[in-house]
């Protein structure tokens, strides 16, 4: 967005200069600005207004509308008024990693501009500076510490979205975004001028130049060791004190900005000292991850989500691939059924048809089934009932039982997914039943028999 702003800005200002009579006695410079804020606009409606692009064109444009009124444009106080527009079109993007991301790195943006980025631009006075940056040295300079900043902006929202982070990011960006920004953005403005006229295809081959570079410089660093640190799953907690740590070294002007670095170190030791669940049940029950005693997943699986895996893996800084053999290491399988140990050695069974209840219900520790359970079972019980109360589970080993935690949390009520009536405090744990006994129905109904046959 940056760019073609840019591009439009400087090509109409240039345009304009050139007629002596409008350079004088007109202000071309907000000229240019309304024409570059017609572009923007036309660019994000040509890219599909997603919310980071919003982010992009709503800053863009409060910095374009400040250089037609004289005002400063580049503010905490242009983020803030891009942040309440994108709130007030879409409020649900508040929970989106692309506008987590998007704004923490401009707040890092912003905070530098204010702080340290003034010291590397020419003048007269820094004769240094001025002779470093005839060499490129300021563009690069200026690039590396761009890239530094948002990357570690948007390294908490990366973990706590996508279970990783990528440490060769700045290598990644001082290789590609110069080629970026000179060739393949441009390029592609032009490309969408010259072709009404059936001049574009130059512009097109220049664009695909630039786009094939950036593909390899992506797959070189990701080629590289380490490229991709993944990190397991943390809850919303650490992440709001890193974002709260964020917001206090961006804002702050005096030394007590690093209060928030304190913050942030200590939310990033807290989100790292997480313990990861023993036991992840998908919704339907088809699907069931134990932890063993290698600490790694073991897969009882009977659906097919692959995706399902692949999140519950990621989720776990798991390297294996979904479909991977080694998942099932440990499962013993049959007909009726799957088995495989805690890492305490207690078994945990998922149990597909019904005559298959009564064994699991002597030798495992927690049995997951579709089906209802006798009431007699000895096992801890995980059934049709309960995951359609309370969804998808993780549970963690407590002692002689189970923490629970469940995608819909006991006494969460919405107009789409209003509260089972009835639920109680075992809706967060899971105990053996003579310490926490349970009422079922006293027989499988008539329609689960003839389903079974």
């Amino acid at each position: 967005m940056a760019v073609v702003a840019g591009v439009v800005f400087f090509a109409v200002r240039a345009l304009l200069a050139l007629i002596p009579g409008l350079a004088v006695g007109f202000a071309i410079k907000k000229w240019s600005a309304a024409a570059a804020l017609v572009a923007a606009a036309f660019y994000l409606l040509l890219s599909g207004a997603e919310v980071a692009t919003q982010r992009s064109f709503f800053m863009t444009a409060v910095v374009l509308i400040a250089v037609m009124v004289d005002r400063r444009a580049i503010t905490f106080r242009t983020l803030a008024v891009a942040a309440l527009i994108v709130l007030a079109v879409a409020p649900e993007a508040l929970v989106h990693p692309s506008f987590q991301m998007s704004f923490a790195a401009t707040l890092g943006l912003v905070a530098l501009v204010q702080s340290g980025m003034p010291n590397l631009l020419a003048s007269p006075d820094h004769s240094a500076t001025a002779r470093v940056a005839l060499w490129g040295g300021r563009e690069i300079a200026m690039l590396f510490l761009a890239s530094l900043i948002a990357g570690l902006a948007t390294t908490p929202y990366a973990a706590f979205h996508f279970h990783r982070v990528t440490p060769y990011g700045v290598l990644a960006n001082l290789g590609a975004m110069p080629v970026v920004s000179a060739l393949v953005m441009p390029a592609g403005l032009l490309g969408l001028l010259a072709a009404p006229f059936g001049l574009d295809s130059v512009f097109w081959w220049l664009m695909g130049l630039g786009i094939d570079w950036m593909v390899a410089v992506s797959r070189w660093v990701a080629a590289l060791p380490g490229a991709v640190g993944r990190i397991p799953a943390f809850g919303i907690a650490p992440l709001i004190a890193a974002s709260l740590g964020i917001i206090v070294m961006g804002l702050l002007r005096t030394p007590l900005r690093w209060c928030g670095a304190v913050v942030l170190l200590a939310s990033i030791a807290w989100g790292l000292s997480v313990r990861q669940p023993d036991v992840l049940i998908a919704g339907d029950g088809a699907s069931v991850a134990v932890r063993g005693g290698d600490g790694r997943l073991h897969l009882i699986r009977a659906g097919k989500d692959g995706f399902l895996l692949k999140e519950w893996l990621a989720a776990d800084a798991d390297p294996r691939e979904a479909g991977s053999s080694a998942l099932a290491e440990g499962v013993s399988c049959d007909e009726a059924g799957c088995l495989t140990p805690l890492a305490d050695g207690r078994l945990v069974a998922l149990a597909l048809r019904i005559d298959a209840l009564a064994d699991d219900c002597s030798r495992a520790a927690l049995v997951v089934t579709s089906r209802p359970a006798p009431p007699d079972c000895a096992a801890m019980v995980v059934d049709r009932q309960r995951l359609a109360r309370q969804g998808a589970l993780a549970l963690t080993r407590h002692g002689d039982g189970f923490a629970v935690q469940a995608v819909k949390a006991r006494g969460a009520s919405r107009p789409w997914s209003p509260a089972a009536a009835g639920e109680g405090d075992s809706d967060m744990t899971l105990m053996p039943r003579s310490a926490a006994p349970r009422v079922r129905d006293a027989t499988p109904s008539e329609a689960d028999l003839q389903a079974e046959d």
